[in-house]
């Protein structure tokens, strides 16, 4: 059987690496490697090889949209909220209003946010709720491939924004809860095969099987849900 080459975000390393270990699904044969979104895609535009990708539905949309990917092979594969965090043993603040929200940024020395989606989505709506010029001094965003959580555990953030799956289990963090109402950050993570791939059938079916009903189990176990 042919090895195929993976390339993901880090928002999905933690799942795809265990699904590729879950023997019983037929993934043994894809290997993936996890960056940053905004490395990944930049990789795939100066010509990185790949066979399977997986990132962010807007990336994947962009790259279809260049010829990078192929945009017939696009299959959706996993659905993830955004959730607050705080430094382990820091009071946890309530979060379960846009009020209670505003208040706990407004009462923040420095936020931590990423620069995929959801960090995106999020200064989106600080600026809809007029709070740029408030909190202009106190985002901190992580580097490329570098977790909100490793900002929140370090102290570089006392509030940090990210994919559930990337807070959940991060050592030195505590989960204080999803957005509230009226305030959620969901991504679809979506799958699709390289234009450049020299097995585009086997990756395809590498695809189908990361979306199959198998694999939900071990999605839902890594704090993410299945996008179908």
């Amino acid at each position: 059987m042919v090895t195929l080459r993976g390339l993901s975000s880090m928002a999905t390393r933690g799942v795809l690496t265990a699904l590729t270990a879950e023997g019983d699904l037929g993934l043994g044969h894809l290997e993936v490697e996890s960056a940053g979104g905004v490395e990944v895609a930049r990789r795939l535009r100066a010509g990185g090889q790949a066979d399977v990708v997986v990132l962010a539905s807007d990336a994947i949309e962009a790259l279809a949209r260049d010829g990078v990917l192929d945009g017939q092979t696009v299959l959706p594969l996993l659905r993830s909220d955004v959730v607050v965090g705080v430094p382990q043993g820091a009071p946890v603040p309530d979060i379960s209003s846009v009020e209670s929200l505003t208040a706990a940024l407004l009462a923040s020395r420095r936020i931590g946010y990423s620069t995929g989606p959801s960090g995106s989505a999020l200064q989106a709506l600080v600026g809809a709720w007029g709070l740029d010029e408030q909190l202009a001094d106190r985002w901190v965003q992580a580097p490329p491939g570098v977790p909100v959580a490793r900002l929140l555990a370090d102290g570089a953030a006392d509030l940090g924004f990210q994919q559930r799956s990337e807070l959940a289990a991060a050592p030195g963090v505590t989960v204080a809860g999803r957005m509230p109402p009226g305030a959620e950050i969901i991504t679809i993570f979506t799958g699709a095969v390289a234009t450049a791939s020299e097995h585009p059938a086997e990756a395809l079916a590498v695809l189908t099987l990361l979306a199959a009903p198998a694999a939900h189990g071990v999605i839902r176990r890594h704090a993410l849900e299945p996008a179908t």
